[in-house]
């Protein structure tokens, strides 16, 4: 059997590479590290590796996301603690995007909301000590999600 590590990155085809990197740099606060010469792509970096996330310019007769269809439901980026989270729904609010709820999930506290073609994204932190702690709340009978309030 394979033993996968961890997810090492995620790629999205955008409908605008220029209005999806600067929602993804400017809002999100992801380093562009190289744009790719021909316009066609960008590789960002969250910082820690080469990158974390990368941006395609998909054809012009590209279907819409529409969600709860196959593909991609979410994809998680995680971030420090309370404050930064209750920080990004803020800027969120106030840039307008588009958020579609929020939830203390136990072992995380997230925000979910959309990029402009339509992709949610959760930001959450890890409210447990270690990820052990975390699997047994998942694997825990009492386990569920509660509504998380950050205004």
């Amino acid at each position: 059997m394979i033993k996968p590590n961890k997810i090492g990155h995620v790629v999205l085809n955008v409908r605008n590479l220029e209005s999806s990197l600067e929602f993804y740099s400017e809002i999100l606060g992801f380093e562009v590290v190289i744009k790719q010469p021909d316009g066609s792509g960008a590789f960002l970096t969250c910082g820690q590796v080469h990158h974390d996330l990368a941006l395609f310019q998909a054809k012009e007769d590209a279907l819409p996301v529409k969600q709860g269809q196959l593909g991609l439901n979410h994809f998680a980026v995680q971030i420090g603690g309370p404050e930064d989270l209750k920080e990004t729904y803020r800027l969120l609010q106030e840039k307008g995007v588009p958020i579609d709820y929020t939830v203390d999930h136990g072992m995380t506290a997230s925000v979910y909301f959309f990029d402009p073609d339509g992709n949610k994204i959760e930001f959450f932190y890890d409210k447990c000590e270690t990820d052990d702690e975390g699997l047994a709340m998942m694997r825990s009978p009492d386990w569920r999600n509660t509504k998380l309030v950050l205004e």
